[in-house]
């Protein structure tokens, strides 16, 4: 008897059937002859496809509980009545199960020439011909004629509905196999498809019988993936046709760090397929992942090298040779005339690790000095700095998978439905099946929505009073005893927590003296922290609401705190858990992105990591930090920076302040921009360098989870290179010599100077899938679950976090506070959403008020409102919203127009310099006409499109309001 079971494959990996929750008690039975042992709860279904034996279906899929609708999966089983569908019915000891004979050959056709006769037939036609589950099965039980039909009853007439952009739906061809409908709910969480009527008039229906565009479709294409017809169907495949091959590569869009199968024909890329295999998705995506890759080959790109001597002239296309050429002498007569320290350079998050570890190589090695930062600066610094304070290591802690073992979710200063999208449905599973979820910001989100076993709470607290509603947190657990004694005697340094304890007993601390400042209620504060510290296992998921204000480094610290205190670490279902902004913003610092710290975060004060350094670089490295992308800024200004080289960021747009910003970038001498279009802070450059997508190029991203993931290249670079090899012909011209040939040997020097690395190599990648850094020696196969024994640092270190109140305060003159966020369907800076259809969910950045204070300032559903702040003014179109707190409005940062950095301050955290984003003192009135900066802006992006012979941008026009 053989034993099929595979405890280490991925549940998701096969076309098997969801299993059932499964035991380790193993079931003997027999299929078609065939003994065979599966754990307890396995389906005979997905017993048989074990055993190498199919079974035709149509309503089972593998990422669905099953269904038992179709009947098509109908087994004889001995000894018992009728025919059971084998995808609902459990394995039993000693089963003995018959898949095919004549009564089942029958029956089966019987049951396909029902579906048949109410299916249009025109499979010559189809789009889905060739890529059909309805076909196929057809197919396979014999089906050969369809003796009636059901004329005047069916709805083979029934009207398409095209307007959603990526996919459409066509009624006609739909079988009601409730595939779709059961994708929405079970694998997405959005509950927007239902089956409407009873009988022979069901029908899928979107919403309460509307369009797709108009109900709760979020667009993830799970119920595309899921439809085993036409019904369903990619309009990139009605119109190019079934794609011939595929490319598994990871999207380049926020830092779940989804896997996708780029399907090809030819050299046309149709369609973008989750991929099941994939350790962060399971099979799932987002719109942007799913759909929004149009941008890749949008007119917009920059295909050539442009130079100019001064930004006022017009650009003028160049060589590769002679642009290389150019900024090479440009840099090395700054460094001759104003000394090594006045250039630098900013790596991308965006961009792959190989070509993150070659720009700060560069700079170090090529420039001879620190001068290198990354977006990170402005988004996750504080994590960096704080997790390594107290745990040793700057990294969240768990798996994604992780979150479906937590008892309560503490979600703080996150919008996981819009900037993390497939986690968040995996997080909406998890509540369903009876989480407890906490949500402490000042803004209501969508997760709040999500049906849960525990009672949620929303915490609903003044933006810039992080720290202090942790620390009331943390006073609760340790008043009323909450504390997890074992695991802070065993795994925390006792005089740290003792001096910690101490700090966090004091009254300052209550719930109740802190009340007035957060603006959460006492009680409920207390709730919530017995909630956590009593959940078993409780995990903490932060964003950006955390890290962007100037106490973030202390909010960072604060939450390993209360981790700790609870003995929510080292092991599955709890952790603390940054969710990561960008696609590669965990990558951007391993590698070395920071001006204090080389690749693995070692300082480069340290004489030892230097000399291994040295040793493989072939060259001194300086052991004094450089210039952060502030100081970049004020050196500039100040005449003391003068060259810049960006790859693959838009500081422009979005770092804070930007007149400020755009006053360094005019000041430089010198800036090289990289990137794959004219965005902008490509407007002030003097180079500019054509970049790469992630569908140009090979490489690894790593996920917010600290997973690594390759990237392979799906088609040729428009033009002709990958941001790599740009980085290295430049490092060549420069006099610093680099040789690579492929990125793999770049991952191969990362592996052997990076301590968490040490393991990792394109073979064991392509070998295990993916890999979670650290990767080494003690780690082989690399490390899910951090700290489940002991800390880096040995033991965990608490840290006193004192609330210090922001100074950026609200007065008569600016009553409101401002704080921003994104959206779903837009991705940062918005240059690579912008050019796809999923601006039709959101073509412009627009102002939340609360309808209280927008009735005490006579403002109206989309009025022109000028928000102005102690440093400038934008204008914003209003919306009127009760997801927001009165006195807090809230706006995105995806259109350039919008100018929301703009009106933000350069208030920044204490430690790392990381903007306060979150808090900005305004006033908001109605206005007739865009704001003096928004002027300038348009006249200037009008100027500096016709330098390169573009047509204008897809903004919103500012010049009028209406």
């Amino acid at each position: 008897m053989l034993n099929y079971f595979d405890p280490n494959k991925d549940a998701f990996s096969q076309d098997l059937g969801t299993p059932a929750r499964l035991s380790e008690q193993h079931i003997a039975l027999t299929i078609d002859g065939t003994e065979i042992s599966v754990p307890e709860g396995t389906s005979v279904l997905r017993a048989a496809a074990l055993a190498g034996i199919t079974i035709p279906k149509l309503c089972a899929s593998d990422n669905l509980e099953a269904f038992g609708s179709c009947r098509l999966c109908a087994v004889e089983v001995e000894g018992r009545r009728g025919y059971p569908a084998s995808c609902t019915t459990p394995v039993a000891e000693g089963m003995n199960v018959t898949t095919q004979n004549g009564k089942l050959a029958k029956l089966r056709r019987n049951i396909m020439e029902l579906y048949i006769s109410d299916h249009p037939l025109d499979c010559l036609t189809c789009p889905a011909n060739g890529d059909c589950e309805l076909q196929d099965m057809a197919g396979a039980v014999g089906l050969r004629e369809v003796r009636y039909g059901f004329d005047g009853a069916n709805h083979l007439d029934a009207e398409t509905d095209a307007s959603n952009p990526y996919f459409s739906f066509d009624p006609s061809k739909c079988i009601v196999c409730s595939r779709c409908v059961r994708a929405c709910e079970e694998v997405q969480g959005t509950f927007a498809l239902t089956i409407d009527g009873r009988g022979f008039d069901s029908k899928v229906a979107a919403g309460q019988n509307e369009d797709f565009m108009d109900s709760e479709c979020v667009s993830c294409g799970a119920c595309v993936q899921a439809c085993p017809t036409s019904t369903l169907m990619e309009k990139s495949v009605i119109d190019q046709g079934v794609p011939e091959h595929s490319v598994v590569t990871t999207c380049a869009y926020c830092g779940v760090g989804c896997s996708f199968e780029a399907q090809m024909k030819g050299d046309q890329l149709v369609r973008m397929v989750p991929y099941k295999g994939g350790d962060a998705n399971h099979g799932h995506s987002c719109v942007k992942g799913r759909f929004a890759f149009g941008y890749a080959t949008h007119k917009d790109r920059i295909t050539e090298p442009m130079i100019r001597e001064s930004i006022d002239q017009p650009w003028r296309a160049v060589s590769w040779e002679e642009a290389i050429e150019f900024s090479a002498k440009r840099l090395k007569d700054t460094q001759a005339k104003y000394g090594r320290e006045s250039i630098g350079g900013i790596t991308s998050s965006r961009c792959t690790n190989e070509e993150t570890y070659l720009v700060q190589k560069l700079i170090r090695a090529g420039f001879g000095n620190n001068n290198t930062d990354t977006c990170a600066r402005v988004c996750h610094s504080p994590t960096g700095f704080g997790l390594k304070t107290t745990l040793g290591e700057s990294a969240g802690t768990q798996t994604f998978d992780s979150v479906m073992k937590a008892d309560t979710m503490l979600v703080i200063g996150a919008n996981p439905t819009d900037a993390h999208p497939v986690f968040a449905s995996q997080m909406r599973r998890r509540l369903r099946q009876g989480a407890t979820l906490i949500v402490a910001d000042p803004r209501r989100i969508d997760l709040l929505k999500t049906p849960h076993g525990g009672k949620g709470m929303h915490l609903a607290l003044k933006p810039g009073t992080n720290v202090a509603l942790i620390n009331s947190l943390a006073h609760v657990v340790v008043a009323e005893g909450l504390e997890d004694q074992d695991f802070i005697e065993k795994r925390c340094e006792t005089e740290a927590y003792q001096a910690w304890r101490s700090f966090i007993s004091e009254a300052r601390n209550s719930p109740e003296a802190l009340e007035a400042e957060t603006g959460v209620p006492a009680e409920q504060v207390r709730e919530a922290a017995r909630a956590y510290a009593t959940a078993g296992n409780g995990a903490i998921y932060y964003g950006l609401g955390v890290t962007e204000h100037s106490q973030g480094s202390t909010m960072v610290m604060g939450i390993a705190n209360l981790a700790m205190a609870t003995g929510n670490l080292g092991r599955e279902g709890v952790g603390v858990n940054p969710l990561r902004g960008q696609n590669n913003v965990q990558g951007s610092c391993d590698m070395g992105s920071f001006p204090h710290e080389l690749p693995g975060y070692q300082h480069v004060a340290d004489p030892a990591v230097r000399q291994r350094f040295e040793a493989v670089w072939k060259v001194r490295i300086d052991d004094e930090p450089g210039l952060r992308i502030p100081n970049m800024f004020d050196a500039a200004i100040a005449g003391t920076f003068r060259a810049l080289y960006v790859q693959g960021e838009d500081i422009a747009q979005s770092d804070p302040n930007t007149q400020h910003v755009e006053s360094a970038l005019t000041s430089l001498d010198c800036l090289i921009v990289q990137d794959i279009f004219l965005n902008e802070t490509a407007k002030y450059a003097h180079v500019l360098l054509p970049g790469s997508t992630f569908l140009e190029k090979n490489g690894t991203f790593t996920n917010a989870e600290r997973r690594i993931n390759r990237v392979r290249k799906v088609m040729a670079p428009v033009a002709g290179k990958e941001d790599w090899e740009v980085t290295q012909e430049l490092a060549n011209a420069l006099g610093y010599p680099m040789n690579y040939s492929h990125p793999s040997e770049i991952m191969d020097e990362i592996a052997q100077l990076t301590p968490t690395f040490t393991g990792v190599s394109y073979a064991k990648l392509d070998e295990l899938g993916s890999i979670q850094w650290p990767c080494n020696e003690a780690h082989p196969n690399g490390t899910p679950t951090m700290h489940e024994v002991d800390f880096p640092i040995g033991k965990g270190h608490f840290a006193i976090t004192d609330y210090v109140a922001t100074e950026e305060r609200t007065n008569r003159r600016y009553p409101l506070l401002l704080t921003t966020g994104r959206i779903l369907s837009q991705y940062n800076v918005g240059a690579q959403t912008r050019r796809t259809e999923n601006s039709r969910w959101h073509e412009e950045d627009v102002l939340e008020i609360h309808p209280s204070d927008a009735e005490l300032r006579g403002i109206r559903e989309g009025d022109w409102l000028g928000v102005s702040s102690r440093v400038g003014q934008t204008v914003l179109r209003c919306k009127i919203s009760e997801r927001m707190q009165p006195g807090v409005v809230y706006t995105t940062f995806h259109h350039p127009g919008s100018g929301a950095n703009v009106i933000t301050t350069d208030n920044s955290d204490w430690a790392t310099n990381c903007p306060e984003y979150k808090v900005t003192a305004v006033q908001v009135e109605t206005v007739s006409q865009p704001s003096q900066w928004q002027k300038q802006f348009r006249h200037f992006d009008e100027r500096q499109q016709a330098h390169l012979g573009l047509g204008l941008s897809a903004e919103p026009a500012v010049t009028t309001l209406k």
